[in-house]
């Protein structure tokens, strides 16, 4: 009989990319999703695996049904892959970000260590908890740095990951995944938000696209290559922590002019009394306009991971590059808009 996995945010970018990878290694797969009016199931029917998913209630900020959902499912591996994730809105929401990716971690934890502490955990942490970064590249000894009450708390649970670790010799380990992409990204992230504006520009669904700071650099990847990095820390017989990186490192305004380039337009940045935007090289028009009101209050402006360990001790390395991602977002964007599909 093959394993057994729970993935709390499955219904999320990860969780559905990592349901697919598990499905296709054999697992039996719960997905435990909050009990609320109406669930968005869209990224698990859009890989057509839904009808292979047993989904079941749970809540993290709700102890009790935690312990009860993974007692009834007895789970070889847990992946704690639920979050409030958005950056931005961790500064308008602190407190409930902080009782999700921090407290319930521990919640889960606590429950897997009173259950016999037999259950692999996995915990994703995030290159946000580098924040204002202390060195470059950043690898597992890096300083913490946080800029977001959302990198504050899954730093909360990182360290809660390793302290179950080696106070209960749990099996638990921690991802620290660099910005990873895909079609599957919510239109909340800046980089769908520009993929999606593209193909709605060029279908003449709409003229322009608002964006903040143009200059913060990150390290992309694609989701679908982080989630076998995930796997492959549970099957490792010592736990351990692992940077899930890229080396690589491109501007906001590079991802900007790579997704216009996907569609055969060519982006020239014009500055105006101040005021820059980005014009259509052949027509003058405005592609790209700039608001600082999507600006962070505290900007993590360059994340460049060194994944040198993971490379090492679980042989991984990314398998699409950043052009090839961005084409892929922009390609599958075009489609939804022509059929009048957005997605999630």
């Amino acid at each position: 009989m093959g394993k057994r996995a729970l993935i709390t945010g499955i219904t999320g970018q990860d969780g559905s990319y990592l349901s697919e990878f598990l499905i296709n290694k054999g697992y039996e797969v719960y997905g435990a999703v909050r009990r609320t009016s109406s669930i968005n199931t869209g990224r698990l029917s859009e890989l057509d695996i839904l009808n292979k998913i047993n989904l079941v209630a749970m809540d993290l900020a709700e102890i009790t049904n935690i312990q009860r959902v993974i007692e009834e499912i007895k789970p070889d591996e847990v992946y704690n892959l639920a979050a409030q994730s958005f950056v931005q809105t961790s500064f308008d929401q602190p407190i409930y970000t902080s009782e999700i990716d921090a407290i319930g971690v521990t919640r889960i934890l606590e429950t897997i260590r009173m259950l016999g502490g037999n259950i692999k955990f996995y915990q994703a942490s995030t290159s946000e908890m580098f924040g204002k970064v202390q060195t470059s590249p950043q690898n597992e000894e890096t300083p913490f740095y946080p800029r977001s009450p959302y990198g504050v708390s899954k730093l909360y649970g990182h360290w809660m990951a390793v302290n179950y670790r080696e106070a209960w010799d749990l099996h638990a380990c921690s991802g620290i995944l660099f910005n990873h992409e895909s079609p599957l990204r919510g239109i909340e992230f800046v980089t769908r938000k520009i993929t999606l504006g593209v193909a709605e520009i060029t279908k003449e669904k709409k003229k322009s696209i608002s964006l903040g700071n143009l200059n913060a650099k990150r390290d992309w990847g694609y989701a679908g290559d982080y989630v076998n990095a995930m796997w492959l820390m549970l099957q490792k017989k010592t736990p351990s922590d692992y940077v899930i990186a890229t080396g690589e490192m491109y501007s906001v305004r590079e991802f900007v002019e790579k997704a216009f380039n996907a569609v055969d337009t060519e982006i020239e940045w014009v500055l105006d009394d101040g005021v820059e935007s980005g014009r259509c090289k052949k027509t003058g028009n405005i592609l790209v306009d700039i608001n600082k009101d999507f600006n962070r209050p505290a900007e993590t402006d360059y994340l460049l991971g060194d994944a040198t360990k993971a490379k090492e001790e679980l042989n991984w390395k990314p398998q699409v590059n950043f052009n090839t991602l961005i084409e892929m977002m922009v390609k599958k964007d075009l489609d939804r808009v022509e059929n009048d599909v957005y997605g999630f």
